[in-house]
């Protein structure tokens, strides 16, 4: 007779094959907006582009994916069995599949094509949904682009390799492969984020702009990668290098993997330490001396996409909410429809469509930035200098309470690892440190204000579009001018003016471009006061109901 005891009901579908980029409004609405003066042709060719990359990222093929490749972390092979050194990092097959989907869908290709920085950042959007950890290495490959072109040499040879759209595992020249990837080593023990305290050593060869270096890294990001770009201190000051991991000859550059971390999350992902033994050939990048301006728009870039690394997480997790929600009842009605749980939900989507518009408007302004020299394009360049790193700051330390109510909204369900929910919220504080923790990027901020009046002037002329149509954003406006006009003392208060400033930029978007009741409910309670100190206590009289079903997943 078989059992009725474990009768299943009541209890949410699996969350697969849904439309990642499709269901997904704010987004679409967000990259239709910034593509209006496109042609018709590369408009389409966008949409189909991400169409078939959020199909992909939703799929089961994806899912298993991710949950194979957090499940089975990188192992350090340091030796082979004869005890030669060959300081290898071995990933599980699911993770060559993810980081392979990635680059194929160009998503470390993003420089020299139309409208490049937007579609890749709506990209980078959808497919870390599916997994987060391998977004590192496709981060790197991506951004290190900008700090290469500033020896045309180098450019010339590595850039068509950066941004190919062929993906080949495995250690070889890289003139014998069809496309490679970069990461990056910076930080050292003794310094930590203030890399001039940087220890390793690079002493010149006789070749012009050749060199070997001597010292350690104390944090290496995926160490798997064909190059990387490093700081050392050479005769002239720090200086950016870049070091293959094999040479042009076949030979194994002298790059010794003394253990990966143990992490938190992004357990998918390899973080290493690394040393340079004295032996270690590296190729200047840039003039000695001036390592941090050359590789500081690799550190943009990168800052971007922790960015867009946060936004993705944030959507994520509201999709994973929602989903539960609609399918699962308590009381006599779906979760969804209970006046609570809707309050809680219409605030996770304030959040989640906040930092979607903040990450595309970063990502237009960069196209629009890396355009012929002109008046427009200096202004989004003064613009990004301010609105990267505060996007950073708040963008990146909202998302981990985000995704811990998101995850309580599934109950005992999301605490419980099969749901996936305990790796988002593992994942959740990478991007707040990674590249610069919160003090970092309130201090840059603090450095641009001071030093670069052009770069305040574009971000007022920015929040002052939407100047008139809210009265809270108005008043916003007003203190925010108010705070800035005072710098005594301003770095003990850096981060309550920073918080500031990403509410006020995002309370702007929002109010030019969302429905009225998201705008309205953002600057109620973001800007207005009108909001407690956790999520699910937006004013009871906003139309909660249209915001959910805006953040639900379309068709």
């Amino acid at each position: 007779m078989a059992a009725t005891t474990h009768t299943v009901s009541n209890q949410a579908p699996p969350l697969v094959g849904h439309e990642v980029y499709l269901g997904d409004r704010a987004l679409t609405e967000g990259v239709e907006r910034h593509l209006a003066d496109a042609s018709p042709e590369l408009r389409d060719g966008i949409r189909e582009e991400l169409t078939a990359l959020g199909r992909a990222a939703g799929s089961a093929q994806a899912q298993e994916w991710g949950r194979q490749a957090n499940e089975n972390p990188p192992v350090l092979r340091t030796h082979d069995r004869y005890g030669n050194r060959i300081d290898e990092v071995e990933f599980h097959p699911a993770w060559h599949r993810l980081l392979g989907h990635a680059v194929t869908s160009g998503l470390t290709d993003a420089w020299g094509r139309p409208a490049g920085h937007l579609r890749r950042a709506a990209g980078f959007f959808l497919w870390s949904q599916a997994e987060s950890g391998h977004g590192c290495p496709v981060s790197m490959t991506h951004a290190a682009v900008p700090a290469l072109r500033t020896d045309p040499e180098l450019a010339a040879h590595w850039e068509p390799l950066l941004t190919s759209h062929v993906y080949e595992e495995g250690l070889r020249p890289p003139g014998r492969k069809g496309g490679v990837l970069f990461g990056m080593g910076m930080t050292e023990k003794q310094g930590g984020s203030d890399v001039r305290a940087n220890t390793t050593v690079a002493a010149p060869l006789a070749a012009d702009g050749e060199y070997v270096l001597t010292g350690h890294k104390w944090f290496c990001s995926a160490p798997m990668s064909d190059a990387f770009l490093v700081l050392a201190q050479a005769p002239g000051g720090l200086t950016c290098f870049l070091v293959p991991r094999v040479l042009e000859d076949g030979a194994r550059n002298a790059f010794a993997i003394q253990r990966l971390k143990d992490k938190l999350g992004n357990k998918s992902n390899a973080s290493a330490e690394i040393e340079f033994d004295g032996t270690t050939w590296a190729r200047r990048v840039g003039e000695e001396g001036r390592g941090v301006r050359t590789i500081i728009e690799m550190v943009a870039a990168t800052r971007m996409d922790c960015v867009i690394g946060s936004a993705s997480l944030m959507r994520q997790a509201l999709t994973q909410a929602l989903h539960h929600t609609e399918h699962r009842s308590a009381f006599g009605a779906p979760l969804i429809d209970q006046p609570l749980m809707r309050n809680v939900l219409a605030d996770l989507a304030l959040e989640s469509e906040a930092a979607t518009a903040l990450t595309l408007r970063l990502a237009a302004a960069q196209d629009a930035a890396d355009r012929a020299d002109g008046p427009a394009s200096e202004r989004e360049r003064a613009f990004l200098r301010l609105a990267v790193p505060t996007a950073k700051y708040w963008v990146t330390k909202r998302c981990t309470p985000m995704v811990a109510e998101a995850l309580e909204c599934l109950g005992g369900n999301g605490y419980v690892e099969e749901s996936g929910l305990p790796r988002l919220l593992r994942e959740s504080p990478v991007n707040s440190i990674w590249e610069g923790s919160g003090n970092v990027q309130a201090l840059d901020v603090l450095r641009a204000l001071q030093r670069e009046p052009q770069a305040l002037n574009a971000f007022l002329q920015e929040v002052g579009l939407a100047r008139g149509a809210d009265h809270r954003l108005d008043a916003a406006i007003k203190d925010l001018l108010t705070d800035l006009a005072d710098l005594e003392g301003i770095q003990a208060r850096a981060r309550r003016v920073v918080e500031r400033m990403a509410l006020v930029l995002q309370g702007s978007l929002l109010v030019r471009w969302a429905p009225p009741e998201v705008a309205d409910a953002f600057c109620a309670s973001r800007l207005g006061g009108d909001w407690g100190a956790a999520f699910g206590t937006l004013p009871h009289s906003l139309d909660l109901a249209s915001v959910v079903a805006r953040a639900r997943i379309a068709g």
